[in-house]
């Protein structure tokens, strides 16, 4: 099982920035990361400063997104929707793409595309009380 420390994702994706943006070949991985970096124009500036980056710290209190954790986040999320684990993600996945209900009462048009209104899914601290943009399943 992989598991890269802090260190190695930030540099990873700061790497990924810097080859896409030079025009270099990128690994296949970085290719896949590199899609995600480009939905995501706000994490530019950090990704160019690798420095930077190894130093950052984000916190809750600050306020700050952390880029290398969101991204990192569309990369699993992307490898569990391409394999289908856990089972029935792919098709939660596909129900969330297609947007918000319609209100219509038809079967599989729940409010998978908008979790935030839902009770259950409100987790205090997170932005949006706890929902997941709607990007984040966009291009899985």
């Amino acid at each position: 099982m992989f598991q890269p420390s802090q260190t190695d994702v930030r540099r990873f994706f700061c790497a990924t920035y810097i080859r896409q943006r030079a025009g270099a070949p990128l690994e296949p991985m970085q290719a896949l990361a590199a899609r995600w970096v480009d939905e995501h124009p706000e994490y530019h500036a950090e990704l160019a400063d690798e420095a930077a980056a190894l130093a950052a710290v984000y916190t809750v209190e600050e306020g700050r997104t952390n880029p290398f954790l969101h991204l990192s986040m569309h990369l699993s999320i992307h490898e569990q929707v391409a394999i289908d684990q856990p089972t029935g993600i792919r098709q939660a996945a596909q129900l969330a793409a297609r947007g918000p209900p319609r209100g219509d009462g038809l079967p599989g048009r729940d409010d998978l595309g908008q979790p935030a209104q839902r009770p259950a899914a409100r987790r205090p601290g997170l932005p949006g009380g706890g929902a997941p943009p709607r990007h984040v399943l966009k291009a899985a």
